[in-house]
């Protein structure tokens, strides 16, 4: 669930200008699981650009306090996440966490990286939701290590139904800044693509995983 239209649409503007989110229907990418898609989201790439990070730092502040109430903790989803969660952290004054895919296999063996104790209220930002695997395997790794979740935050979501469904199962609150179905009809209005390509789009949502196979 988007916070609002507003921060939708502007997200997904400043999100198109810098190439963080790239729309080819005709030449479509391929992802690191095989799926065939027409669109390629890379939000580290904002880190890059301070007037845009600080937006989306500052919009995540204030809807996390808004939705949540203050956290004592906030925690960034590894990697992609690690930088606009530290802050996010740094602007509402809390301590920073971040959670790796899995334990490390050597050392403290840690799979959340930071002082975090039982029992401290948590919001995980997150940089990009696809199917929400990878992100509730981090939720479930802060549950494990005392944490009591309140929610997570994401910059975009792809809003497929497989990851409502997940986000639904767990009993995870999410909240982005942005989303699919926004980002498509601001490209067609700031004619990113045409009318067109935006069904083509709008199909490749509805099974991405046998689009275009």
């Amino acid at each position: 669930m988007i916070f609002n239209i507003d921060t939708a649409k502007k997200t997904a503007e400043l999100l198109l200008q810098i190439n963080a989110i790239k729309l080819n229907p005709k030449n479509p990418f391929t992802w690191a699981s095989g799926w065939k898609s027409p669109i390629y989201c890379d939000n580290r790439i904002t880190l890059s650009f301070p007037p845009i990070r600080n937006y989306i730092r500052e919009e995540f502040s204030k809807h996390i306090e808004k939705e949540f109430g203050k956290p004592d903790v906030i925690a960034g989803v590894a990697t992609g996440a690690i930088g606009i969660g530290m802050l996010v952290a740094e602007y509402m004054g809390l301590p920073f966490v971040y959670v790796r895919p899995e334990a490390k296999k050597h050392g403290r063996q840690n799979q959340v990286e930071g002082f975090l104790q039982k029992g401290q209220n948590v919001v995980v930002v997150e940089d990009l939701i696809s199917t929400g695997n990878s992100s509730l395997m981090a939720v479930e790794a802060l549950k494990a290590a005392g944490a009591n979740v309140k929610g997570m935050v994401a910059i975009f979501t792809y809003g497929f139904d497989i990851s409502v469904q997940n986000f639904k199962d767990a009993n995870v609150t999410l909240h982005t800044l942005g989303n699919y179905e926004t980002l498509l009809d601001l490209a067609v209005s700031k004619k990113y693509i045409t009318e067109e390509e935006q069904e083509t789009l709008k199909e490749w949502s509805k099974s991405p995983s046998t689009w275009n196979q």
